[in-house]
């Protein structure tokens, strides 16, 4: 456990935080996460809406992206992306007075050991603890990571991107599969659930029909780029979770390449939520687009949500379908 590796390294003593002064952690995901640290002094920065909220609930004071100014040291939790792990490290450092400490906590599948390796490189590393999987360390506020800092990019087709969301270096397979096989004709409300960095709603937005397009993101630095990359007047943003998410009105299509992992694990049951929120929001005669990769299970699913479904393209890789006519059951 985090919280474990955090404690014991402040009870020892092998790390040491300011005696006051504002505490800004990046990237938190749970309780567990926050359990070393006095929650009176936290400022946490979380961009994904579902540990955004289920943290602010617990009374946690919330950003959904940095910096935290005025901190008298931050905490960095690692993400896996090695990218976006370096920017929130410089954001850390140069959002505190130099000198300040940034303490490192990582899981190794996160890649805390490379992590460790490219800082020491750089400059003073304290002796990490190694306990649960992971490591904890720290270093001194100065402005070695500069060139760390997070930039935008710009990827095929004219899009912005950062490091950190998904599919940063470009569109993914499966979504320009799904882009491609999208009819001419797209009557209506629409709705893009998980709409990433917006790759899809533009797609969406060059049918004829559209009338509007609802672009839902539980990434923060996702949705903000897609806002960028998408400036049709019809389109609407959500920073919300998608398997909660409800339209506003039934939709007349869902539009949809759902994410298969929750945090660091394979979980195909947050696909099928994606489809269970997708026959939700629908109206009676409304359809769902859908890629996803053929291993993963969500046939049944599709089947118990609406009366007709047909795979209508794909690869060797990702399956497209088609499903329409949502069952709706009595309750």
């Amino acid at each position: 456990m985090r919280s474990t590796r955090l404690s014991l390294a402040l009870e020892t003593g092998a790390l040491a935080l300011p005696a006051t002064g504002a505490l800004a952690v990046y990237g938190p995901h749970d309780a567990d996460d926050m359990a070393a640290f006095d929650k009176t002094r936290v400022k946490a920065v979380q961009g994904h809406f579902p540990d955004h909220r289920r943290l602010s609930a617990m009374g946690f004071d919330m950003a959904a992206e940095g910096p935290v100014e005025g901190a008298s040291a931050a905490v960095v939790m690692l993400p896996r992306s090695k990218e976006q792990a370096r920017a929130m490290l410089a954001e850390a450092a140069a959002s505190l007075p130099h000198g300040a400490p940034v303490i490192v906590d990582g899981f190794k599948t996160d890649g805390v050991e490379g992590v460790l390796r490219d800082l020491r490189a750089r400059l003073p590393v304290t002796e990490p603890i190694s306990k649960a999987h992971g490591k904890t360390f720290a270093f001194v506020a100065g402005p070695e990571l500069a060139d760390w800092t997070a930039m935008p990019r710009e990827v095929e087709g004219g899009f912005r991107t950062v490091p950190g969301v998904f599919s940063a270096d470009g569109p993914d397979r499966g979504s320009v599969l799904l882009a491609a096989a999208l009819p001419d004709y797209l009557p209506g409300y629409s709705v893009d659930l998980g709409a990433g960095w917006g790759f899809l709603s533009r797609a969406v937005l060059a049918r004829k029909g559209v009338k509007r397009l609802d672009l839902v993101e539980a990434d923060h630095a996702a949705l903000t780029c897609a806002r960028v990359n998408v400036t049709d007047p019809r389109a609407r943003f959500y920073w919300a979770d998608a398997t909660e998410y409800r339209a506003d009105g039934h939709a007349d299509h869902v539009i949809c390449n759902p994410p298969f992992h929750a945090g660091r694990d394979a979980d195909p049951a947050l696909g099928v939520a994606f489809l269970r929120a997708a026959a939700g929001m629908l109206s009676p005669e409304g359809d769902l687009w859908l890629v996803a990769n053929r291993h993963l299970p969500y046939d049944r699913a599709l089947k118990e949500l609406f009366q007709d479904v047909a795979e209508i393209g794909g690869d060797s890789a990702f399956r497209l379908t088609r499903a329409a006519r949502p069952i709706r059951r009595r309750r």
